[in-house]
Formats: C-alpha cells, sequence, structure tokens
C-alpha cells in the first residue's frame, strides 16, 4: 500500500474510534478508565469549570475515575478532592440545586446541581452540612457556597474530602438517572499554564 492509502486507512480508523465513543451501545458495564468524548459544559464567566473546594490547589486533586471502591466491587465515579473538615464546598458551575440528599452507605450529605441545559448534573458528597438556606429548587452561581467537607456516608469517619461528580441526563430525565462521568478532564481544563 502507498503512503496515500495509509493516510486514508488511517483518518477511517480514528473516524471508526471517535464514532465508537459517541455511540452509547447499552448495557451496564462497570466503571473503568477510559477515555470520554467531550460534552458540552456549562460556561462560568471564566469560561471553565470553578475548582469546588475553596482554597483547595490543583495539586491537592488527582484522578482517581475507576479506582476500586468497596473491596473491588465497584468503580469510583468522580473526583476526591482532599481538604480539612469545614472547608468551604462551592458550586463549579451555573445551575439549580435539583436535590438535596442524605445516603448512609454512600455519599452522606449531598447536592445535585443540574446545569441550565439540563444536560449535566452536578454531584458534591461526604459534605458536613449545607451552607445556610440552600433549598432544591435554588439557582446557584459558580463559586457559591454549597457547604463545608465534611467525612459523611461512607467516606470514613476522618477521611474529609469532597467527592465531585459530573452526571449526563437527558433533559426531562430526574436528577438519579444520570451516567457518570469522569469529571478530573473537565476540572483541569481550568488548571493555570506553568
Amino acid at each position: 500500500m502507498n503512503r496515500i492509502g495509509w493516510t486514508f486507512l488511517g483518518l477511517f480508523v480514528a473516524f471508526g474510534a471517535l464514532v465508537a465513543l459517541l455511540v452509547d451501545f447499552g448495557g451496564a458495564a462497570a466503571p473503568r478508565r477510559a477515555a470520554i468524548a467531550p460534552v458540552p459544559v456549562e460556561k462560568t464567566s471564566a469560561g471553565t469549570l470553578v475548582l469546588p473546594v475553596r482554597g483547595a490547589r490543583w495539586t491537592d486533586i488527582r484522578d482517581s475515575w475507576g479506582d476500586s471502591r468497596g473491596g473491588g466491587s465497584r468503580g469510583h465515579t468522580g473526583t476526591d478532592i482532599m481538604a480539612a473538615g469545614g472547608t468551604p464546598v462551592v458550586a463549579a458551575a451555573d445551575g439549580v440545586v435539583e436535590k438535596l440528599f442524605y445516603s448512609d452507605g454512600g455519599g452522606g450529605i449531598t447536592a445535585y446541581v443540574r446545569a441550565p441545559n439540563r444536560r449535566l448534573s452536578y454531584y458534591y458528597a461526604h459534605l458536613a452540612n449545607y451552607a445556610p438556606g440552600l433549598r432544591e429548587g435554588m439557582q446557584v452561581r459558580a463559586g457559591q457556597l454549597i457547604g463545608t467537607v465534611g467525612d459523611t456516608g461512607n467516606a470514613g469517619a476522618g477521611n474529609t474530602h469532597l467527592h465531585f461528580g459530573i452526571e449526563r441526563l437527558l433533559p426531562d430525565e430526574a436528577w438519579h438517572q444520570g451516567r457518570a462521568m469522569d469529571p478530573y478532564p473537565l476540572l483541569a481544563r481550568g488548571r493555570p499554564e506553568r
């Protein structure tokens, strides 16, 4: 095969890989570390997501998507941001508080904030408490106080951190019907250049 043939073959394979990333073939697969096609993100005034733990540094987070949890029974579906208990947790993007929920064996004190286009839900888990006056149906702006870092749910006593997740939804789906996506690449877009 000549150089033009190899070029066309390479383009065909790359196009096929892109299509495979964008198409949901169904089935309940175990969470895994995988490349996820870019999803439109609600832009803040700065054009990126806000780091949701006030005062956190980019070095305080790492990509833990797919890491083993529950003794290997499930994969991690978010990004953990380690911080002292009581550290303020802020909205990563504009949205509406869709659900305030307590899950004893899961995320503990949690908040779900739905993007204005209703296609993304931002998930804040293991909170110590909610911000005063936070309620379902309330609009929040990027950087607005949601609550404080804690160790509720299955975080483990003293393991204070924010579990931050993002889920894709259809506009008419309920808060609990989302499909988790790796939030780390979207948070990393806001990382300052070195």
